[in-house]
């Protein structure tokens, strides 16, 4: 079982890219972020024609997160339980692995929450309290859970090129990571630091100041696993290749095989 979390940075004008990693990488379930199109406006029809199974939660312009996957998908909820919110950036579904296992997954784009000093970095801490509660809920269930997205949190200092030129930022601030810390502590595994402790290791460079070529690079693509989930693990892998490539996203897929 392969399940995959992307923030595409526009699904319409990187159509093309997303068949590719489609048909190349062959995920089972690809969660998609930052769609920034209403649901209408998405590929489907290309995407169903690569073999998948659609579930999107679109916005125009902004936002929008998808659920892309094999095999159907049950359970679909769409916005975040208990948070009340205009904007969107969260999906949920439930599917089936091919051999008796399920796994409920979170497709989730997590405010920005920047400048720190603004209303905005007060919804990003209300989003994640919100975030913990249902991720606690989810728990309850004993499910293979994979929360997935854009978390948009700088875990720990190893995981951003610059910590003290970012120790201000809302990714970074000391609120943010506790808060991050809080949502593993629940007993999810941060799926990428369960099989490495390697820093400067990526899922986002910026397109100003060059910086995917000096490789000034941030990871706030996460993959968060229940307990059942965390016991499947098999490999992470972050497709970074994908950020050298014509027109990228500003992030790279991050995936995970289970057994």
């Amino acid at each position: 079982m392969r399940i995959a979390s992307w923030n595409v940075n526009s699904v319409r004008q990187r159509t093309a890219p997303l068949l590719d990693y489609l048909r190349d990488v062959a995920p089972d379930v690809l969660c998609l972020q930052e769609l920034k199109c209403q649901d209408e406006a998405f590929p489907r029809a290309e995407v169903e024609d690569a073999g998948y199974v659609v579930e999107t939660f679109g916005q125009k312009t902004f936002n929008g997160v998808a659920l892309l996957s094999k095999t159907p998908l049950e359970d679909v909820s769409r916005g975040l339980p208990g948070f009340e919110d205009t904007h969107s950036r969260y999906i949920e579904g439930v599917v089936g692995d091919g051999a008796g296992g399920v796994y409920r997954v979170a497709s989730i784009y997590l405010p920005n929450g920047n400048p720190p000093d603004s209303e905005k970095y007060g919804y990003k801490l209300a989003f994640m309290d919100a975030l913990t509660d249902r991720a606690r809920a989810l728990l309850a269930l004993e499910e293979r859970v994979v929360l997935a997205g854009d978390f948009n949190v700088i875990p720990a200092p190893e995981d951003v090129y610059d910590p003290v030129g970012w120790a201000g930022d809302a990714l970074f601030k000391p609120e943010t990571r506790s808060k991050f810390r809080r949502l593993l502590n629940l007993g999810y595994t941060e799926a990428l630091r369960a099989v490495t402790d390697a820093p400067a290791v990526y899922t986002f460079w910026d397109y100003q100041a060059g910086a995917w070529q000096k490789n000034n690079g941030l990871r706030i693509d996460h993959l968060l696993l229940s307990p059942p989930a965390a016991d499947h693990l098999k490999s992470v892998e972050i497709d970074k290749a994908l950020r050298g490539r014509e027109k990228p996203s500003d992030h790279v897929p991050i995936r995970a095989d289970f057994i």
